[in-house]
C-alpha cells in the first residue's frame, strides 16, 4: 500500500491543426469552462512574499502555463502576477462566491483536495453557484488516487468513486494525483496506468478533459525521480489522453520539526529556501517540448491505449490500431512501448508512442497502417509538422529511437 497522499489543501508555434481545440457547442454550453491550452501546472507555488515578480517570471521561464493554489500573496495579487507573466491561475478562495476575485488570468478556484464521496453533494451545490456567479470559471476539485483506502474514498470501488463524482458534481475537469513507486525493488507503474485508464474512460464519457499530478520530488519511500521517470509519467499521461500534467511539487513544502516532517529531503523544483534544484532545469526542458506539442494534443480525442511489445506484436498485430507492429532490431533486447491512439477533428489520426523502459533506450522497427511516407511527426524542438525520419536508414523498415521514458507524437491520414 502506498503511503497516504501528502499535502492536503492548505496552502508557440501554432500548428495547422484545424479548429480551435474547444469550439463552442452544446457540450461547451453545458460545461462553460474552456481550456485554451495544455495545462502544465504544479502543486505548491512559491512559499514566499519576497520578490514575487521574479518568482513568477521564474515559473513562466520554466514553461509552466498554470499555477494552482495561492501563497505569498492574496488571490487577487496572484492573478495580477500571472497576468503579467502570461500564466493562468486556479486560486485559493474562501467566503461567498460573490467575493471570489476574477480577471483575465483566472481559470477558476481551488475548492478542495481529495474529497470523500460524502462531500460530493455539497461540492455540486458550490460548483452550480460558481457557474451562475462566475460563468466560465472552473470549480477545481482534485480526487484521490486508486491506492486510497475505501474509508478515504467513501466507496469500496475506485471506478465507482470517480463515476459518482462525475454524475453528482458534474465537473468541467477531472483531476487526481498518483505517485507510483519506481524503485529497484518495487515498480508500481502498472497501477498508475490503471488509474489513467479510469480517468480516460470517464472523461470521454462526460466530454471533459482530465489532468493528473505526478511525482517530481522524493518523499517517504518514494525515491528522488530521474528525468527519465518524470518523462515517463508525463508522456504516459498524455498517451492516455490527459490535457493537463501537474508537478508534485514545484516549491518544497516546509520540512517541519527538525527534519521530522513529511519532506525532510526537500528536492522539489525549488528548495524550501527558494533555490533551484536540478529538477527545475529538467522541467524547463520537458515543459518546452510540451508547449510545442500542446496545440496538437489539445485537438486530439483518445481512442485507445495499447502496450506494444517487440517480442509479441510482430506476430500479433492489433486490428484497427494505427500501429501494426513494433519489432526488435537485430540483437537488441525486447522493448515495450505504450501507444495512445487518437482522432483529430479534421479526420486525421495520431499516435503517441512512449518508451516504457525508464533505464534504457528503445529502438524498434515500427510499421504503421499507412505508408511511412504519409506519416508526420510533431517536432518537439520547433513545434512543426515534419515528415517522419528513419533513425537507421541503412536497415530495412522504419526505425524510431526513444530515450528512456520518452515519447514522440505522430500524425497520419484517416483510416485506410
Amino acid at each position: 500500500m502506498h503511503p497516504p497522499v501528502p499535502l492536503r489543501l492548505a496552502a508557440l508555434v501554432t500548428l495547422l491543426i484545424g479548429a480551435h481545440p474547444n469550439p463552442v457547442s452544446a457540450e461547451t454550453e453545458k460545461h462553460p469552462f474552456v481550456q485554451d491550452r495544455l495545462a502544465i501546472g504544479m502543486w505548491v507555488p512559491p512559499q514566499t512574499d519576497v520578490d514575487l515578480e521574479s518568482r513568477y517570471r521564474e515559473i513562466a521561464d520554466a514553461n509552466f502555463t498554470v499555477v494552482i493554489g495561492t501563497a505569498g500573496t492574496n488571490a487577487a495579487g496572484q492573478l495580477a502576477l500571472c497576468e503579467r507573466h502570461g500564466l493562468r491561475a486556479i486560486v485559493s478562495s474562501s467566503g461567498p462566491v460573490e467575493s471570489f476575485p476574477d480577471g483575465p488570468a483566472c481559470w477558476g478556484y481551488l475548492l478542495t483536495d481529495e474529497p470523500n464521496l460524502s462531500a460530493f453533494p455539497e461540492l455540486a451545490k458550490t460548483i452550480s453557484t460558481l457557474r451562475e456567479k462566475r460563468p466560465g470559471r472552473l470549480g477545481y476539485v482534485n480526487l484521490f488516487p486508486n491506492y486510497a483506502s475505501p474509508e478515504q474514498l467513501g466507496s469500496p470501488s475506485y471506478p465507482a468513486y470517480v463515476a459518482r463524482f462525475v454524475d453528482t458534481v458534474k465537473p468541467e475537469v477531472l483531476s487526481m494525483d498518483h505517485y507510483p513507486l519506481m524503485r529497484p525493488d518495487a515498480d508500481r507503474r502498472d497501477a498508475y496506468c490503471e488509474n489513467l485508464e479510469v480517468f480516460r474512460l470517464e472523461s470521454l464519457k462526460a466530454g471533459i478533459p482530465f489532468w493528473n499530478y505526478f511525482q517530481s520530488m522524493p518523499f517517504a519511500d518514494h525515491l528522488d525521480p530521474t528525468e527519465a521517470q518524470v518523462r515517463w509519467q508525463i508522456f504516459t499521461s498524455l498517451a492516455y489522453g490527459a490535457k493537463g500534467v501537474l508537478y508534485f511539487c514545484y516549491w518544497t513544502p516546509g520540512r517541519g520539526n527538525g527534519g521530522t516532517g513529511e519532506f525532510p529531503k526537500g528536492g522539489a523544483l525549488l528548495t524550501a529556501e527558494g533555490r533551484r534544484t536540478r529538477h527545475y532545469d529538467e522541467a524547463r526542458r520537458i515543459n518546452g517540448e510540451l508547449i510545442r506539442l500542446g496545440p496538437t494534443l489539445m485537438s486530439l480525442t483518445n481512442t485507445g491505449v495499447r502496450r506494444l511489445k517487440t517480442s509479441t506484436n510482430a506476430a500479433n498485430p492489433i486490428p484497427g490500431f494505427p500501429v501494426r507492429s513494433v519489432t526488435r532490431v537485430g540483437s537488441d533486447p525486447d522493448s515495450t512501448l505504450i501507444a495512445g491512439a487518437f482522432n483529430q477533428r479534421d479526420g486525421r489520426r495520431a499516435v503517441l508512442l512512449v518508451n516504457h523502459d525508464i533505464a534504457h533506450t528503445a529502438w524498434p522497427t515500427v510499421t504503421f497502417d499507412v505508408p511511412s511516407t504519409t506519416v508526420f511527426e510533431v517536432d518537439k524542438a520547433a513545434g512543426r509538422l515534419e515528415p517522419v525520419v528513419d533513425d537507421s536508414p541503412e536497415l530495412p523498415g522504419l526505425q524510431l529511437s526513444f530515450g528512456p521514458g520518452d515519447g514522440r507524437l505522430f500524425l497520419m491520414p484517416p483510416k485506410p
